[in-house]
């Protein structure tokens, strides 16, 4: 894909799978909701989860947004990050309200705004910084395999 697509795809994709390193080394990967901001994603996490832990210890994460069923719609693309982790309680609160406002389609209510903000405490933000994209689009491909 170009830069152009890719940023498209990924505005409009809602999940994204990240993996990182767990504590005997093997990748841990789970499903995220993210913020697309150009080829950067943000996102929020439970500061006592598996992964906020991982990236504690190593703030590197690979992550890989996908689309399609058949062989020939298959497009997305894999991520190598660099995560900058936040935990001062109002930034991780506007990641927070970002990605709220991103799945629920706008403007949040004041008791979102607040459950958002009650949130932020107990969890992290995340800022994935890709060192490496790769991305794939088999409509390209015209049926030539």
């Amino acid at each position: 894909m170009t830069n152009e697509e890719l940023r498209a795809f990924l505005a409009e994709q809602m999940i994204v799978s990240c993996a990182t390193i767990g504590p005997h080394g093997r990748a841990h990967l789970v499903p995220l909701w993210y913020v697309a901001e150009g080829m950067e994603l943000r996102g929020w996490t439970y500061a006592r989860s598996q992964k906020a832990r991982n990236l504690e210890r190593d703030p590197r994460a690979t992550l890989q947004v996908e689309d399609g069923v058949q062989y020939d719609e298959l497009r997305g693309t894999m991520l190598e990050c660099d995560v900058e982790v936040e935990h001062e309680p109002a930034r991780v609160a506007e990641y927070g309200l970002a990605l709220f406002e991103r799945y629920t389609g706008g403007e949040l209510g004041p008791e979102v705004r607040a459950m958002v903000e009650a949130q932020a405490p107990k969890r992290v933000g995340l800022r994935f910084v890709p060192t490496r994209v790769v991305s794939w689009d088999h409509h390209k491909l015209g049926g030539k395999y």
